[in-house]
């Protein structure tokens, strides 16, 4: 008797929401960052810094790299491991320098003829008063153009967080690649909450509603190719996934590279003019 009764009395624990798992899996400190896949996929790596204006900025890296035979420009958004990482990278969120530096990158692929190659994973665009001084919007639009008419092959993967318009900066690419426990959205989900809600602690159903998972993007085919991860996902198991990115990557250069410059561009354009989303 007594011990059905401590069953009774047992509180039942209610199934976090899907799309809210997945969040919350994108958001995770062990999950692997740009530079542990950069050591992954990528050999021959040589960082660039400095955006040849205002100075660097750790939260984007842009780099010239070899991916197996084809020589390419990575760049990526890195939120940093340690606390001390975290706040020098600003905890992911880039600053105009960095998407400048971020563009001086694309303009030398396109010289060189080097594919590019973006590793996603911001919460958004840092928003404080000083980036929105130096023009944190205006900048973000010129990327956007930049990524839209770049005459080389750009590759997105979405490897964690693809919050608003920090993530869309980076994600404008013949391929958008995401992970399955990544997520891609035009805001965070407690962003979304406080706007629609009036209270963040909401967040879990704005994550539903905002069809933000990799599965939801693939079925509006906003998403070429998902990845899955494996059990146990983390910087310390992650082979087979980058296996898998690996594989990716490889499939859509081959294809791409074939294609005329101009011709790839307006094939990159078509392909958003022609997303219509639900």
């Amino acid at each position: 008797m007594a011990s059905l009764k401590k069953m009774e009395t047992t509180p039942t624990v209610e199934p976090m929401e899907p799309a809210w798992e997945r969040v919350m899996n994108a958001r995770k400190e062990d999950r692997p960052q740009a530079r542990d896949y950069m050591e992954k996929l990528f050999h021959g790596v040589f960082e660039v810094k400095g955006d040849q204006c205002m100075g660097d900025d750790e939260a984007i890296i842009t780099a010239i790299a070899w991916f197996e035979t084809f020589p390419v420009t990575v760049i990526g958004q890195q939120k940093g491991h340690t606390l001390e990482e975290r706040m020098r990278c600003n905890f992911g969120m880039p600053s105009p320098e960095g998407y400048r530096k971020s563009m001086r990158a694309l303009r030398q692929a396109e010289k060189f003829q080097r594919p590019v190659i973006c590793l996603v994973d911001t919460p958004g665009a840092f928003c404080g008063v000083e980036a929105e001084a130096k023009g944190q919007g205006r900048v973000i639009a010129e990327h956007l153009r930049a990524m839209a008419t770049v005459k080389t092959p750009c590759i997105s993967i979405i490897i964690g967080e693809g919050g608003s318009g920090g993530a869309l900066a980076l994600s404008l690419a013949d391929r958008l690649i995401m992970l399955e426990n990544s997520y891609f959205s035009v805001i965070s989900p407690e962003g979304a909450a406080s706007i629609l809600f009036k209270d963040s602690s909401m967040a879990s159903e704005a994550a539903k509603n905002l069809k933000l998972t990799a599965s939801d993007l693939k079925s509006f085919h906003v998403v070429d190719t998902v990845i899955r991860e494996q059990s146990g996902f983390s910087r310390t198991q992650m082979d087979e996934s980058v296996e898998e990115i690996r594989k990716a990557i490889r499939v859509a250069l081959k294809r791409l590279t074939r294609i005329p410059p101009d011709r790839l561009v307006e094939n990159r354009q078509q392909k958003f003019l022609n997303m219509r989303g639900f």
